[in-house]
């Protein structure tokens, strides 16, 4: 298997820490003034998606993940996971919350999404980067509102919440950001 060193480390490398796989999202090298430099970075779990802060040496190597990307139908929540099926096999696959905990909020019954396995087991699942979703809840306009960057939240109809322009009115159908949680635009 390819191996990564401290000189590899940048934003996006997958690596695998004592068997789990991440993702740098941060890094600074530093060089002090006195010994050896080292590398500061964070790092997202694939399997939980939670951050966490590694300091790695120069003589430090890390294998990187076996990962595999494949698309999926999800299915339904069934009161304990979340199910989803394999578009190829029709194959029906079980997803713990803790494992979809960043994309629960923006699955939809019968929508495609990406799901991650890490040697051949399913640990992660991605909705798409941009939605296009209709606004079930939000405040209503008053007189005086303007778009001149004012926001007001926004529930949609995957329950996610966004930040959206006081012109923006329940039942518009908008684009949003899955990954920075954010209103793009609205849809004609």
């Amino acid at each position: 298997m390819a191996v990564i060193s401290m000189g590899d480390i940048k934003k996006g490398v997958r690596l695998e820490i004592s068997g789990v796989p991440y993702r740098v999202v941060e890094f600074q090298h530093v060089k002090p003034g006195k010994g050896a430099a080292f590398v500061r970075c964070k790092v997202k779990s694939f399997v939980n998606g939670k951050v966490v802060e590694k300091t790695i040496h120069a003589g430090d190597k890390f294998e990187i993940p076996n990962l595999d990307h494949k698309t999926m139908q999800y299915l339904y929540d069934d009161g304990e996971m979340l199910q989803f099926m394999d578009n190829e096999t029709y194959d029906q696959l079980g997803l713990t919350y803790d494992a979809c905990e960043d994309t629960m909020k923006w699955l939809k019954d019968g929508m495609n999404v990406e799901m991650i396995f890490h040697n051949n087991k399913a640990i992660s699942v991605t909705a798409p980067e941009t939605m296009e979703l209709v606004i079930t809840d939000t405040p209503p306009n008053f007189k005086g509102d303007t778009s001149s960057g004012s926001k007001k939240p926004a529930t949609l109809e995957t329950g996610a919440v966004v930040q959206v322009p006081f012109h923006v009115v329940t039942g518009d159908l908008v684009k949003v950001n899955t990954v920075d949680c954010e209103y793009l635009e609205k849809v004609k």
